[in-house]
């Protein structure tokens, strides 16, 4: 076992993260499985978690992993998935937030929810609820939300979050990246009585040599991707900032912040709008179908 990083949780710590198989989710949990902390993949499929499993023992060989498979598109997969986890780990540590899609055509969901707003919003409001007894047992609690400085660039469209009427690709992963913020800053702002402890930021990874603008967009926007992520930081650089916030003590008990390159800074004017924040929070257990957040 590697010696622990001064500063850093304890080893017996336990880590679930969205997203893991691939890029800064990957490169996350490899280095959290570095530092000791029992890593939880969450990956649409077994086969893409086991060949993420295989490449991290090649690097770390004592790591400490397990996963768990939910494609965050479906409700009702996130909800067996998590049920499946709170079965196997009565009490987890740290929930990462990561996994992020970007889609050039408009397309719905299974729960008739556009697919960006669904896996990069939709899936960190739902599964932070769902995990949340598992996390009120840990001693030092902690929720990060992979956002984005995208959001600078949009508003809610709280007439369309679907944005069917006025689809773009961008325009839909910024809106999902700016509820992420809101997300983040409501549920430090309502935490009730037994959730205080409960830690809970919003992580600006920058611009990521990943092929999340790859995967499921045109030939042109692929083009302009591959072109723009030569600028961008590597995935291990990428995941520097959630780490911390995963494993420092120095940030304990901080909570409801907007983090880039390991230091807080302000988010966008958006972001901060209280009123925005509370119908966003109203209109996503609506649809999560969740009646009280707070169980």
């Amino acid at each position: 076992m590697k010696k622990e990083d001064e500063n850093s949780l304890p080893v017996d710590k336990i880590c679930v993260i969205t997203g893991a198989n691939s890029g800064i989710g990957y490169e996350t949990a490899k280095i959290l499985c570095g530092k000791g902390i029992t890593t939880i993949l969450v990956c649409r499929s077994q086969e893409k978690a086991e060949k993420a499993i295989a490449r991290i023992k090649q690097e770390v060989p004592e790591a400490k992993t397990d996963f768990a498979i939910a494609d965050l598109s479906s409700q009702k997969q996130i909800r067996d998935m998590a049920r499946n986890l709170l079965k196997r780990y009565p009490k987890i540590d740290v929930l990462i937030n990561n996994a992020g899609s970007w889609y050039s055509d408009f397309e719905l969901t299974e729960d008739h929810f556009e697919r960006q707003w669904a896996i990069n919003h939709l899936s960190y409001f739902l599964l932070s609820h769902l995990l949340l007894p598992a996390l009120q047992k840990s001693a030092d609690p902690r929720i990060i939300n992979v956002s984005s400085d995208s959001h600078f660039q949009e508003k809610i469209h709280f007439k369309d979050v679907n944005l069917r009427s006025n689809y773009h690709g961008l325009r839909a992963y910024a809106q999902s990246k700016l509820a992420n913020v809101l997300f983040t800053l409501e549920f430090e702002r309502r935490k009730p009585s037994g959730f205080e402890h409960i830690s809970i930021n919003a992580v600006q990874p920058g611009l990521v040599k990943t092929d999340i603008g790859l995967k499921h967009t045109i030939s042109f926007h692929g083009l302009v991707w591959k072109i723009r992520r030569w600028m961008g930081v590597s995935p291990e650089k990428g995941a520097a900032t959630s780490v911390y916030l995963a494993t420092s003590e120095k940030v304990k008990d901080i909570s409801g912040k907007y983090w880039d390159k390991c230091k807080t800074k302000s988010p966008s004017k958006n972001a901060v709008n209280k009123e925005d924040a509370a119908k966003l929070w109203q209109l996503t257990q609506e649809m999560c179908s969740i009646r009280k957040f707070f169980p």
